[in-house]
């Protein structure tokens, strides 16, 4: 199981954006991230589609993803096209945030070592950082969970 949220931050020059997520549910890695100046269905599935292509090449049968009951998740663009990876949706439970728990740890976590501490420009410089911090999360962040050891 996977599980996605957004969060949002402010760029000097660009304004108000979304930064949407999926994290894995076991190993606790981020399978992908991406920013963008409108929060559209589209730009939702861009952390899960990054994922199937790393780890599933194409289609992911079989796996489920968990998400809250965001405009964006719920909408039937966005259910048809995780049917049509072969993805199973797991909407979380109203007003239950720790359904979807690992999502928003994983996002705490990112506000706490990037985007509170650092003042991006761009939105093409936040994209950049949080490919950087992604991968560096990964293979440096030790989860409690499976004894202090890293994601990947």
């Amino acid at each position: 199981m996977w599980g996605t949220d957004a969060t949002s931050t402010v760029t000097l020059e660009d304004g108000a954006v979304t930064i949407f997520v999926a994290v894995d549910h076991c190993t606790l890695e981020g399978v992908g991230i991406h920013v963008a100046r409108q929060a559209t269905l589209f730009e939702a599935l861009e952390p899960i589609r990054q994922g199937v292509r790393q780890q599933f090449e194409a289609f992911a049968v079989g796996l489920q993803v968990r998400h809250d009951h965001g405009s964006q998740y719920m909408s039937a663009d966005f259910q048809a096209e995780l049917r049509f990876l072969g993805i199973t949706s797991s909407p979380a439970f109203v007003r239950a945030l720790e359904d979807n728990g690992i999502a928003e740890r994983f996002i705490h976590t990112l506000r706490e070592q990037l985007l509170w501490v650092h003042t991006f420009h761009t939105v093409e410089e936040l994209r950049h950082a949080l490919q950087a911090w992604l991968v560096s999360y990964n293979e440096q962040w030790l989860g409690e969970r499976y004894g202090f050891r890293t994601p990947v």
